[in-house]
């Protein structure tokens, strides 16, 4: 996951005490930070340092991440007025320090980068909110009071995604993932209706660049075959559905990613092997298995459990898959 840094001593002293977007900016910061845990833990891909609101960021919309909040709009979207601070992404004039990070990136990695962007719906919640919100109220409404502003925005949101992604893959990523965090807040009807489309959109015009496209959601159990149904190669599952039970509702041909609970990893090393072994056991032999967090890194995790984490993956994660 993108913060897959964020609890190594190393990544706090680059990190510095100023906002994440200056470290973002700065692409000698953002490229040490991405290499960081390929470093100390030998995983078998990294992750752009960014975040999904950089876009929103770099085009002068007026937000900002907080640190202990997140993203936080100043002036939210409130009506059809605001739709002209979202403005298409120039990714050569808006975001040069991102694609500089990739393409350094690809020099220094001997692992695949995986480039990534905030699912329109995700976005938008941010942007009509004014900041994180636990039931999406005001997002909620406006796509029922108001669907079609909610879809002009999505549109945009979508747009700046094909964009921005399009433009990671030009400059050396070897993958993408698209993050729709919070989608699981949405009914399994709304989600279809409201928001499948705009990710369709996105998967099917990244399509065109041949590179795996991930999907990933939190609490989306029920979303499963409509995220599916999106246009990804791969379906990130988050800790709350074995992995068994959404291969059974995706197919046996599916190719997931997850799912230990980020959470476990703050538990003694016994008991967190025996998660890993659980998650590797329930993938039963099949070779479509990205290993991964259900979520993000949490900033307190002790980064010793990490490394064994990946150690016994490496060591163990073979004997599970079948001959076939």
């Amino acid at each position: 996951m993108r913060q897959a840094g964020r609890s190594l001593p190393e990544y706090k002293a680059v990190r510095g005490p100023g906002s994440i977007n200056q470290a973002i900016a700065d692409p000698d910061r953002a490229t040490e930070i991405t290499l960081q845990p390929v470093r100390r833990y030998g995983v078998d891909a990294a992750i752009l340092f960014s975040d999904i609101v950089t876009p929103v960021h770099a085009i002068g919309f007026g937000i900002d991440i907080k640190p202990g909040v997140g993203p936080v709009a100043e002036k939210p979207i409130t009506s059809s007025d605001d739709l002209s601070r979202l403005r298409p992404l120039d990714p050569e004039a808006d975001v040069p320090y991102v694609l500089e990070t990739v393409r350094n990136l690809v020099v220094e990695l001997d692992v695949p980068l995986i480039g990534f962007a905030g699912a329109p719906f995700t976005v938008a919640s941010y942007l009509i909110e004014g900041g994180p919100s636990k039931n999406k109220g005001k997002t909620k409404s406006m796509m029922l009071d108001n669907p079609h502003l909610f879809q002009q925005i999505m549109d945009r949101l979508a747009d700046q995604a094909i964009t921005s992604l399009t433009a990671q893959v030009e400059a050396g990523a070897s993958a993408v993932q698209l993050f729709d965090s919070w989608a699981g807040c949405l009914s399994p009807q709304m989600y279809e209706r409201h928001v499948m489309p705009s990710s369709q959109k996105i998967f099917e015009a990244v399509g065109k660049l041949n590179v795996p496209r991930i999907h990933f959601g939190v609490n989306t159990g029920e979303l499963l075959t409509r995220m599916r149904d999106a246009g990804a190669d791969v379906m990130g599952v988050d800790w709350l559905v074995p992995l068994d039970v959404a291969r059974e509702r995706l197919g046996p041909d599916a190719i997931l990613q997850g799912n230990l609970d980020p959470v476990v990893c703050l538990a003694k090393w016994p008991s967190v092997a025996e998660a890993v072994r659980e998650v590797l056991a329930r993938n039963g032999g099949h070779h479509g298995h990205i290993f991964n967090l259900g979520h993000g890194v949490l900033p307190e995790l002790n980064p010793e459990i990490l490394k064994q984490v990946v150690d016994l993956v490496h060591g163990e994660g073979s004997a599970h898959l079948t001959d076939a």
